[in-house]
């Protein structure tokens, strides 16, 4: 915190007498103006000493420590001045005030003819004018022209309920009205309305189509036609250092634009308050800025294209969105590649499949990689690989420890359930094992989490503290 200090006090000299000027210690008094009045106008020469003693008389002599010096009354001989005959003072008057009046209206005619116009007497300061106009438009590829083409493709969503509401952003992927988010945006909607406002500052009510708290996404549509789509580019092109750009609106700032690069790539980020709404997102971290508000809107190329949904935030320890949690540089979003499955497949079945390979991971292992929960670590009549599962097919069984999956090392079973989700069923996996202090590969056709029966872990497709995968 800055702070203004007070000078010290400066010490101060003696004050001098009224009238009096302090040199070198000596005070100077000044003359009174009585006698400064007596004084004749000008200058006059000195007279020699004789004379000047002859005029004046003899000077007095000075008391010891003084020198002070007086001025001598008006010398003899010299008569006042004689007042003028009221008469004289009239014409006098008279002829003043008629060549006053003549001087008067001659300057003021003069003026006019030869005096400066009126506009070169108001005098107004020039500032230097932009070249610039309002038609010049934004260079190619450039932050201003990325942003004026996706902002009439970026709403935001107001969930509105008994209790409260929600305001998240969103990303129009249809013409005829579907509108792709997050989950946790709209997942109160259940109990309330969603309202959709447009950049053209129209309103709509929107409903839900599909949602899937697993991935945390969802799309809703708007009774619309002729809308502009974003298009949702390859999110697997990116490489760390490109430049991206979020839109969205932050504490419910409508259209914001924030600039940043991709800095991380895949990184495990899990979302959620409970193990059965977490969503597990190999995500791409930025450092452009995302707020509460931003949720659902896109993460753009500098071509224009979504390759994220903006989903989460890291906020510093203690910090929450109740007490102002907001951008560290730390934001997360859904790869593109994935938006595009999971929201093909709301928009056909108002359902998303979760890829799976069977097997329950134990949270309580500390060692490299990941251990596969075995018998003992459950409850009665659970497995820790169903069998017919996709990981009992490939001969995973339990206590088995995955130490990578497709050549990336996992350190625990949240990173290994993300790399798993980010894939598809059907998809082909390699996983290593650490078998009898050796590494194996083996191959996994990943499963549906939906179809797998995990036993008593609660229901089918469940997940244990270590999660279900």
């Amino acid at each position: 915190m800055s702070q203004l200090f007070a000078s010290p006090d400066e010490s101060q000299a003696e004050p001098s007498p009224k009238g009096a000027v302090k040199v070198d210690d000596v005070s100077t008094a000044m003359p009174t103006p009585e006698a400064a009045a007596a004084v004749p106008p000008g200058p006059a020469p000195a007279p020699p000493r004789e004379a000047a003693d002859g005029i004046f008389g003899t000077p007095p002599v000075p008391q010891a420590g003084s020198i002070d010096y007086t001025v001598p009354p008006a010398p003899p001989g010299h008569s006042r001045p004689r007042r003028p005959r009221r008469g004289a003072f009239a014409g006098i008057a008279a002829l003043a005030l008629l060549l006053g009046t003549a001087g008067g209206v001659g300057g003021a005619a003069a003026w006019q003819q030869w005096g400066p116009s009126d506009a070169a007497t108001a005098q107004v300061a020039t500032l230097p004018v932009s070249q610039s106009t309002s038609t010049v438009q934004p260079a190619s590829g450039s932050v201003a022209a990325v942003a004026k083409a996706a902002l009439p493709s970026v709403v935001q969503i107001e969930v509105k309920t008994a209790t409260g509401g929600d305001t998240g952003s969103g990303i129009i992927i249809r013409a005829d009205g579907y509108i792709l988010t997050n989950n946790h945006v709209i997942s109160a909607a259940s109990n309330g309305t969603i309202q959709v406002l447009f950049s053209d500052g129209q309103v709509s009510s929107a409903k839900v189509v599909g949602s899937t708290s697993a991935y945390d996404l969802a799309v809703i549509k708007v009774d619309r036609t002729g809308l502009t789509p974003l298009v949702l580019g390859d999110s697997s092109a990116m490489v760390v250092g490109d430049p991206v750009i979020a839109v969205g609106s932050p504490l419910g700032l409508d259209s914001t634009v924030t600039t940043g690069i991709v800095s991380a790539l895949d990184r495990p980020v899990t979302t959620g308050d409970t193990a059965s709404t977490s969503a597990y997102i190999a995500a791409i971290q930025t450092d452009a800025a995302i707020n509460p508000g931003n949720s659902g809107g896109p993460l753009l190329n500098m071509s224009g294209e979504v390759i994220g949904i903006n989903s989460a935030i890291a906020a510093l320890p203690g910090a929450t969105q109740a007490t102002g949690a907001g951008s560290v540089g730390l934001g997360f979003a859904i790869p593109s590649n994935q938006a595009r499955r999971v929201a093909e497949q709301l928009i056909a079945d108002g359902k998303a499949t979760v890829p799976a390979i069977g097997a329950q991971l134990d949270s309580t292992y500390t060692g490299r990689g990941v251990r596969v929960a075995d018998s003992s670590q459950l409850p009665a009549g659970s497995p820790g690989v169903v069998p017919g599962s996709p990981a009992a097919k490939a001969g995973i069984v339990g206590g088995d420890i995955i130490v990578a999956m497709d050549g990336t090392p996992v350190a625990d079973a949240s990173s290994a359930i993300v790399r798993i989700r980010s894939h598809a069923p059907g998809d082909i996996m390699t996983f290593t094992l650490l078998r009898g202090g050796k590494d194996v590969d083996v191959k996994v056709t990943l499963g549906t989490l939906s179809s797998l029966d995990y036993g008593n872990t609660g229901t089918t497709g469940g997940t244990t503290s270590g999660g279900s995968q």
